[in-house]
């Protein structure tokens, strides 16, 4: 299951990590961000051992959204030793997102 991360948890859980991370950035009322959930939370259960996965709730966790420029929901920010360094706006397919994580191992 992927992580919840909020503005208080983000920098343990995510830039002091020590992993490559995945964070999907979400609200519930958002259509989109109902179609990557679930594809977020199936690489969450395949990559638990190689990264961190994670959501972030744009409406309960404003600072990490508008530290990161958050402006279009999903957004999925990729991080490698506590820096964003790929990104994913809009609903993509499985495939991609696990190219992009996988490219950071």
């Amino acid at each position: 299951m992927a992580l919840d991360v909020t503005d208080a948890s983000f920098d343990k859980e995510i830039i002091n990590s020590g992993k490559p991370a995945m964070v999907d950035f979400w609200a519930v009322w958002c259509g989109p961000c109902r179609m990557v959930g679930p594809i977020v939370e199936e690489i969450a259960g395949e990559y638990s051992e190689k990264a961190v996965v994670a959501k972030v709730d744009v409406d309960n966790n404003q600072e990490v959204a508008a530290k990161y420029g958050i402006r279009n929901i999903p957004t999925i920010l990729y991080f490698k030793n506590g820096e964003v360094v790929d990104k994913v706006v809009g609903v993509a397919p499985k495939e991609q997102l696990i190219e992009k994580l996988e490219a950071l191992m």
